[in-house]
């Protein structure tokens, strides 16, 4: 989840662009990893398959999507996310409809004459930090590039930037590519893991979780989408293992009728919401970002002292 909202901040973090269908690539990946690795295709090659798969779809929908500015993009990258989802739910033969593809399960992968048992999560887990570390290191030299410095400059500036020359429609469409293709990516680890590919990875309200990552972390900071998606899982599993014991609490209160079936209520996104409203309120700008503030902050106030 990490990757999946790293990749979204390459488009609103630097070049500006707010995609509300990102979760179809994510999808894609999934999709297209659980399919094959049902149809007894190896790991590794299923993986690369649903990365190349990811990487054409975000060229074709990019291609379209890169034309519009600001809320129209925002729009045409939901209406694609939709259309992909609304093919996935519907193709049963290949997707399994609403039931998904179930039973994903690899028990070991073979790379350069190695063979890595990957049944046990642990490894698996070893395995999906590497490869999340490695594209993260990528993300990072295209951030970072003469490429990632024009990126930027148009999100400051578009119009200036298309004066001095620059093709802004193939900048972008170059890092929704790149943005896309690593959310295949992680899309693709994700299936083996959740032994499962289900039809709501696709949905809109899917693509709204890298959102809200990456304005919990910092948009503006490298990191903030990693430690963003670490903060809003942490609390999602806090809040839903916990919640019994708020409603077996509430149950004892004389204003409810007793036996009246708080406990079997299921409200984990209301009280999630609750937690991030006032938390994304008091940390504008993120958690990292207030974090480096507070650090520099206290450089400059040390020096100043010294001095």
């Amino acid at each position: 989840m990490g990757l999946f909202a790293l990749s979204f901040n390459l488009l609103f973090g630097y070049a500006g662009l707010l995609s509300f269908g990102h979760a179809a690539f994510f999808a894609t990946g999934a999709y297209v990893c659980a399919y094959l690795v049902k149809a007894n295709i190896s790991l590794l090659l299923a993986a690369i398959a649903a990365v190349i798969t990811a990487f054409i779809v975000a060229v074709v929908l990019g291609y379209f999507s890169v034309r519009l500015n600001e809320i129209y993009f925002a729009m045409l990258t939901l209406a694609f996310g939709m259309m992909v989802f609304t093919i996935i739910f519907q193709w049963r033969e290949v997707t399994g409809g609403s039931d998904g593809i179930t039973g994903v399960i690899v028990d070991r992968l073979d790379i350069l004459g190695l063979s890595i048992e990957i049944q046990n999560f642990r490894n698996y887990y070893y395995l999906c930090v590497l490869i999340a570390s490695i594209a993260s290191y990528l993300i990072w030299r295209v951030v970072n590039s003469p490429f990632g410095e024009v990126l930027k400059a148009s999100r400051e500036n578009s119009e200036r930037l298309i004066f001095v020359g620059v093709n802004l429609h193939r900048l972008r469409w170059i890092s929704f590519i790149i943005a896309g293709t690593v959310a295949g990516v992680a899309g693709a680890l994700w299936s083996p893991f959740q032994r499962v590919a289900n039809p709501e990875i696709a949905h809109w309200t899917f693509s709204a979780m890298p959102v809200l990552m990456t304005i919990l972390g910092g948009a503006d900071s490298f990191f903030g989408p990693w430690l963003g998606a670490t903060i809003f899982l942490l609390l999602e599993h806090l809040i839903q293992s916990n919640q019994r014991y708020f409603w077996g609490w509430v149950a004892n209160w004389p204003v409810f009728p007793p036996n009246w079936g708080a406990g079997q209520l299921d409200l984990w996104n209301f009280f999630l919401g609750l937690l991030l409203i006032p938390i994304i309120l008091r940390f504008r700008g993120g958690f990292l970002v207030y974090i480096q503030k507070i650090v520099a902050s206290s450089i400059l106030k040390n020096k100043y002292l010294k001095k």
